[in-house]
């Protein structure tokens, strides 16, 4: 009786589990497509607003966007069902495999043609091969497609030689400033009739040390040191800063090149599956046979050419010099070998060989890779500043959840960390350079502000007035304030500008008690807040929304346009292909394809399924993207096609990896393998069936 109870409770326990597993992803599925149809619906009332006439609000909300609401939510909740439906089963949903297989049909007719149409047919037949040959071939290892993406991109340097803007300018000057200080030449710093490279984006003075300093963290101190001194060596020879940027924008295009191939090597041949074994047992045959069921499709490989060699998201980054394209290189790189470490770590209990030291192999990862791991981790600390957040809550789920690696995590991931953040601290408290401001994070929360003191003042508390006095002038703040973008509230610009935030007088204690005057504004008019934040952040989510900077903005830019020689290199060209980059983008439906935002909201509903699937694993290394999905929320700017990069990039091979876990569950939970499992147990099952 005892053992029938326990069965008894053992069962209802399962069942309340499952119950609670299944409102679950119904409330996270409603989620996900309440915010993406809520941001589709509102881009109208925000992209059609003049802010000189009126700022949109959620109060304009009509019969309009609520049609356009229900659409929106039903077609992604369509979609999401569509994916998960299809990571369940292998196959689409009847109704899409009927019409599938009718158009087939159409293609498949046999028509008598003319012989000219035979010929015709013949030639594509042809064409049809080689195109087959090239794409295997070219995405066979590491060093073709190497080959592939440089000689697939060398048009762009040899073409537009470099792409930059005002951060690596401003960083020039920096360097020059600070080298001009080591030479003895006295120069101004702090003062009122004073302004110097930190007060151009600004770095409020109270961040200052007293002993003079000119490099600062705004835009990475390693990159500004690094970009400063190739381009004072290109003065020193050249009398311009021209060849230094060019010689700079061909170095990142080859560690593009190298980053793209690393990855789209690891996913679509994934090299470290080497059997080692005779051919002449059994179980290797089968495994043989296995791996060749889940060789990546053809179309999968081109896909991935197609994307990285003609999407301007990928080619205008190869030679942009800014901070983002960089780290978004070296995330895509990192992001392929948490790939292999996951796909070998999950291999551990799979008998994949006979032999005992080929399963040690797979638990041991390569010495090559924890080098690569190393290196990708640091150029993505140099690159950006939020990188260390990224970085150290992965490396916490990774001690978590695959804690028999936890040295390689400890040594590759959580120490560079520690390093090269503490070493900056360092620098920091010693008064060699100027630590970053704080308020370039708070991006939400100077448009509330802004927002607020231009539509709402009466409603501002009088201690919020007193406490937010030193730190912003709220008229200016109210003139300045941009629904799009923080950077004029914050002051960010050459002298000309107008002085909303105080950077000059503001100290550290009247930052701290900036929280407190906000939240009190934010809650005495918590409608303009709120139409401050969606104003700010609804790009990233509504497909229709067009970016706010696209890739081509690095590549006709006023910096290039007023530089030394590189100005006179291919102008016209210059010019058109950025404005057929921005018609491009200009063109509904067609243009999604270059739109960042296109990435965000399919990664988010394809992370959503994998939630729903249970494939905790994946969703282990797909964490990061999550998060950077945060960091584009707290930017300064709505839809900035540069945060996106990341995740565009990674786009393709999260498909991928969705479809290759969807194909290994299929076969793992298939009749035959089934059988397998009763008859000869669970090694042979999983020597066989396992991924």
């Amino acid at each position: 009786m005892k053992q029938i109870r326990c069965k008894m409770q053992s069962e209802q326990m399962r069942a309340r589990i499952e119950l609670a597993s299944r409102i679950f992803c119904y409330v996270l599925s409603t989620i996900l497509c309440f915010i993406l149809a809520l941001c589709t619906s509102l881009g109208p009332i925000f992209r059609n607003q003049d802010i000189k006439v009126h700022l949109g609000s959620i109060t304009d909300f009509s019969w309009i966007n609520a049609l356009i609401f229900i659409a929106a939510f039903a077609v992604y909740a369509t979609i999401l069902r569509t994916i998960i439906y299809y990571g369940k089963h292998a196959s689409f949903p009847k109704q899409y495999s009927r019409f599938g297989a009718w158009i087939k049909s159409i293609f498949r007719k046999k028509h008598h043609t003319h012989a000219i149409c035979r010929l015709i047919r013949n030639i594509s037949k042809r064409f049809y091969n080689a195109a087959l040959w090239f794409i295997k071939h070219s995405t066979r290892n590491r060093r073709n497609l190497f080959l592939t993406f440089f000689l697939g991109w060398i048009w762009a340097p040899v073409t537009l030689l470099a792409a930059y803007g005002a951060d690596i300018c401003s960083q020039i000057r920096e360097y020059s400033w600070a080298w001009n200080q080591v030479t003895g030449l006295k120069q101004p710093y702090i003062g009122f009739f004073s302004f110097v490279p930190m007060d151009i984006y600004p770095t409020a003075h109270y961040l200052w040390p007293s002993k003079p300093t000119y490099l600062t963290d705004q835009h990475n101190i390693v990159l500004t040191v690094i970009y400063g001194a190739t381009t004072a060596v290109s003065r020193y020879f050249t009398d311009s800063n021209d060849a230094g940027i060019i010689l700079l924008a061909f170095i990142q295009f080859i560690f593009a090149a190298w980053c793209v191939a690393a990855s789209a090597n690891r996913f679509l041949n994934r090299p470290w599956l080497k059997i080692a074994q005779s051919p002449q047992t059994q179980q290797f045959q089968q495994t043989q046979q296995t791996q060749q069921t889940q060789q990546t499709p053809m179309f999968a490989r081109f896909a991935v050419l197609l994307m990285f060699l003609l999407s301007p998201l990928v080619v205008c980054s190869t030679i942009a010099l800014t901070k983002s394209p960089l780290f978004a290189f070296a995330f895509l790189w990192w992001f392929g070998i948490n790939y292999e470490l996951s796909s070998e770590y999950s291999n551990t209990s799979n008998a994949y060989s006979i032999s005992s030291k080929t399963t040690q192999n797979y638990t041991k990862p390569n010495w090559h890779t924890v080098l690569e791991l190393l290196i990708s981790v640091c150029v993505m600390l140099i690159a950006a500043k939020y990188a260390w957040y990224i970085l150290l809550i992965q490396c916490v789920l990774l001690l978590i959840f695959m804690r028999k690696r936890w040295r390689l995590w400890l040594c590759t991931i959580l120490l560079p960390t520690i390093i090269i953040h503490g070493a900056l601290l360092l620098l920091i408290s010693s008064g060699a350079i100027i630590n970053g401001d704080p308020i370039e994070s708070r991006g939400v929360q100077l448009q509330q502000i802004a927002r607020i003191a231009k539509l709402d003042p009466h409603s501002i508390p009088k201690s919020a007035k007193r406490i937010i006095a030193p730190i912003f002038n709220l008229d200016q703040t109210a003139e300045a304030y941009k629904p799009y973008d923080a950077d004029p509230v914050k002051s960010s610009g050459l002298q000309s500008k107008k002085v909303s935030y105080r950077w000059r007088y503001v100290s550290r204690e009247n930052i701290s008690k900036l929280n407190i005057a906000w939240w009190q504004m934010v809650t005495h008019s918590p409608l303009v807040a709120t139409d401050a934040f969606l104003a700010k952040s609804y790009g990233y989510f509504d497909i229709f929304d067009r970016p706010y900077v696209g890739p081509e903005y690095y590549i006709d830019t006023d910096n290039i346009r007023n530089s030394d020689w590189i100005r006179y290199w291919n102008p016209q060209f210059r010019t058109d292909f950025a404005d057929s980059i921005s018609t491009w983008s200009d063109i509904p439906v067609i243009g999604w394809p270059i739109h960042g935002n296109t990435f965000v909201i399919a990664t988010l509903l394809i992370g959503v399924a994998e939630i729903i699937l249970r494939r905790w694993r994946t969703v282990l290394w797909h964490m990061p993207l999550a998060l950077l999905i945060g960091v584009m929320i707290l930017a300064p700017a709505n839809n900035f096609e540069r945060h996106m990069l990341p995740i565009a990039f990674a786009f393709c091979f999260v498909v991928l990896t969705f479809w290759r876990d969807t194909s290994t569950l299929t076969r793992y939970n298939s009749k035959e393998c089934l059988e397998l499992k009763a008859q000869d147990g669970r090694e042979a099952y999983t020597a066989v069936c396992a991924k």
